[in-house]
């Protein structure tokens, strides 16, 4: 962050100052975990589920804070946030920090984030969104733009009304490029996200399943992903999915320039002769308006070659060439964990751990790649499915559990273990679409499923670990690798 005094900090968010005269300046980090503070440090006094961070101001004082950013009075110096507007009917109520939500202190972080990265006059900031993959290709663009500058991205999936501004915060004045991901669980979100820190560069990936039944329809989600590109400036870049027909049409909605991606000849940015390795690592032909060039990609499943051309389209936009482009996209890696996550066992085992989360976007994907490592030899390695709820679906759920069993059939996976009576009718589809027997197995919770493959995985197999990050399924991919010593 840029150096800021108390004071300034003060008048930035309109709060007031307690226990200080506003002269102590920020010189170090913004942090919400006393463990991360250093010296020169802000710390965010935020209520938790089990601690509130009000309670540890003191600690964060010790540990080098010169301050703290708080929704009431702490025993330290601090600047308090102001009420906010919570509304209740037709009617709005200013509440503090006192009712444990932290609303206070996360509508004075966002002010603080706005302050900064407006000062920061020679940032871009790159915004991207979608129903599945933002964490991947996050990751992706950060290490593209990397040999350009100095860049700046969030840690995992930390894209939320917290996540944003803190990262947004990490920018100084050697910051280059500001790489944000952006979440939503409801119409506005994303809009408010781009309140905090206004991209010049947004990117949409996908209009999926994940969350309809929050948004009610696929139509819903395409409005509310949509708010990205209708933040952006007219001197902005629009990178759309050419792919996805939800998102091609977001063109319509943007005063910004729109750069299309995608394998169809319709796209300015795309990928020609795409081929999968035995690892399912995807190559491909990278056509630009500024040239071509081979890529091959590091990380696993063919749902990376869209992310790679987000990453790739925005890196041309911001100077890069398309030779610099391949380079850096073949050396970018899996950064965030628990996505396509692929470890081989010392006895030849390999686990694929995509146990994040899931959608039926993501697990068709996913199972995909489970085919293409398992029959990359001769003959075919023995592979397992080891697949758990998808949530937030709503209507919607069980016609999608059923095609995914059904998928499990088509693409000839070998066993199938549906974890927990919410995926049952994965385990039905399976047995519909193929008549299967003992190759597809219902068990209660991860703890069966964990015992079911220490008793049959072999030497050689292949086993995919994917469900909804609420199901807790990375506990079964942990135990295999534990399995056996490398």
């Amino acid at each position: 962050m840029i150096e800021l005094s108390l004071a300034e900090i003060a008048e930035v968010v309109g709060g007031r100052l307690h226990r200080t005269d506003g002269s102590p300046v920020v010189t170090g980090t913004v942090e919400f975990d006393t463990r991360e503070v250093g010296d020169g440090a802000l710390y965010l006094a935020l209520p938790g589920a089990r601690v509130d961070g009000h309670d540890f101001a003191d600690e964060a004082m010790r540990a080098g804070a010169v301050g703290v950013l708080a929704g009431r009075e702490v025993d330290a110096p601090a600047v308090i946030a102001p009420p906010v507007e919570h509304g209740h009917g037709n009617a709005y109520v200013l509440s503090d920090d006192t009712d444990g939500s932290g609303a206070a202190v996360l509508a004075a972080l966002a002010r603080l984030a706005r302050y900064v990265t407006d000062r920061l006059t020679g940032l871009t900031v790159v915004g991207v969104t979608g129903s599945s993959g933002k964490t991947s290709t996050k990751d992706l663009i950060a290490q593209v733009l990397a040999p350009l500058g100095r860049t700046i991205a969030p840690p995992g999936s930390f894209n939320n009304e917290l996540g944003h501004p803190w990262t947004a915060l990490r920018a100084d004045a050697d910051t280059r490029f500001l790489v944000l991901e952006l979440s939503a669980r409801g119409p506005g979100h994303i809009a408010a996200l781009c309140a905090v820190a206004p991209p010049r560069i947004g990117a949409v990936l996908n209009v999926g399943s994940a969350h309809v039944g929050e948004f009610g329809s696929r139509e819903g989600i395409a409005v509310a992903k949509g708010e990205l590109v209708e933040a952006l400036p007219q001197d902005g870049v629009a990178v759309l999915n050419a792919d996805d027909p939800l998102v091609a049409a977001m063109a319509s909605r943007t005063r910004a320039r729109v750069v299309l991606v995608g394998e169809r000849s319709t796209a300015d940015v795309r990928a020609v002769d795409v081929r999968l390795d035995d690892q399912a690592r995807a190559g491909f032909r990278l056509v630009t308006p500024k040239g071509e060039a081979r890529v091959q990609l590091a990380v696993h499943g063919p749902h990376h070659v869209g992310n790679a051309l987000t990453a790739a389209a925005i890196a041309l936009e911001l100077g890069a060439t398309p030779e610099q482009v391949a380079d850096s996209l073949g050396k970018a890696e899996r950064v965030s964990a628990r996505r396509m996550e692929v470890t081989e066992r010392a006895d030849g085992v390999t686990v694929v751990n995509d146990s994040y989360n899931a959608n039926p976007e993501s697990v068709k994907a996913a199972l995909k790649s489970l085919a293409t490592i398992s029959r990359a030899t001769t003959p075919a390695r023995r592979s397992w499915a080891v697949l758990g709820p998808m949530a937030e679906l709503g209507a919607d759920s069980v016609r999608a559990h059923d095609e995914i069993g059904r998928l499990v059939v088509r693409l000839d996976i070998n066993k199938l273990v549906v974890v927990g009576a919410d995926a049952r009718p994965m385990h039905q589809g399976a047995h519909l679409e193929g008549s299967w027997g003992e190759e597809a197995v219902l068990v209660p919770d991860v703890a069966a499923a964990v015992e079911l493959l220490r008793d049959q995985v072999r030497p050689g197999d292949v086993v995919l670990v994917k469900a909804s990050k609420s199901y807790g399924l990375w506990r079964v991919a942990e135990a295999l690798l534990e399995a056996v010593s490398k």
